[in-house]
């Protein structure tokens, strides 16, 4: 139904190939799938992977992926929970074409569909899905030093969609009981919840993740329940990598196994 709603609204009838020789192929899940994206993009990190992770996606449900660019976060999402549905949605038409591609090459595209549109005018009826997940750009508009290349641009610095946009979207395309779960700077947390709190209060909780013991977390995974109203939650959150500088076993488990991420926090 979701892929009828949006096919003719959303997909360009012209589309230019995607250039193969612009394209590098890379491996997430310890080789469970397979990524191509482009060379002069913003390359997926581990961000995307502790997204998808975070998700509380559960068979049967559907999924809307909001700035997936080459499609990490719904590939990641598709091999964890094999019986969802997602939907992946960019502004960049090259990169819906590449998440197309990769979720053909990984056999999901039966059940991972990718289209081009803006979040400001999604063309899906409220409501419509269990989960949204995002990665929106980190950075605001004139207070970062803008990265070569447009692609990169377009994933790292907001444009005429803000933060506030990006959860106000999330928000109305979530069911009431749904989840919306983004990942950002731990820097702009408060942004975060005051961008969720203006639309309820309550059914918020925040995972900080922590690049190593002692250090300032650097990046949080904040989920609203919309409709909950319980008091704020801190997660006890994830440390990435040991004193050697190896993975933590929580981290591996996350990265490597596929695991969810609230089981690989409960194993500390």
């Amino acid at each position: 139904v979701l892929r009828q709603q949006f096919s003719e609204k959303t997909m360009s009838k012209d589309r230019t190939p995607i250039n193969t020789n612009s394209l590098t192929e890379d491996m997430l899940l310890d080789g469970r799938v397979k990524l191509a994206q482009p060379v002069d993009g913003l390359r997926t990190a581990i961000d995307a992977v502790l997204l998808a992770a975070s998700v509380p996606v559960k068979a049967g449900q559907h999924v809307l992926d909001l700035g997936c660019g080459a499609g990490a976060v719904s590939l990641c999402l598709a091999s964890r929970v094999p019986r969802c549905a997602i939907v992946a949605v960019d502004i960049e038409p090259s990169l819906t074409d590449c998440a197309a591609s990769n979720f053909a090459n990984n056999g999901m595209a039966d059940r991972v569909v990718a289209a081009c549109a803006d979040i400001l005018s999604l063309p899906f009826a409220p409501g419509s899905f269990d989960q949204v997940a995002m990665n929106p750009p980190y950075f605001q508009a004139g207070l970062a030093s803008e990265p070569k290349g447009r692609l990169r641009r377009l994933a790292s610095i907001e444009g005429a969609a803000v933060l506030s946009d990006w959860i106000a979207a999330a928000m109305l395309q979530a069911r009431t009981s749904g989840c919306v779960t983004i990942v950002h700077r731990a820097d702009r947390l408060d942004e975060v919840i005051a961008g969720f709190t203006r639309h309820q209060i309550g059914g918020l909780k925040a995972t900080p993740i922590w690049s190593k013991h002692g250090a300032s977390a650097s990046r949080v995974i904040v989920q609203c329940r919309k409709g909950d109203r319980r008091p704020f939650e801190l997660s006890p959150g994830i440390v990435m990598h040991n004193r050697e500088g190896r993975y933590t076993s929580a981290a591996s488990h996350v990265l490597r196994d596929g695991w969810a991420l609230e089981d690989a926090i409960s194993t500390l």
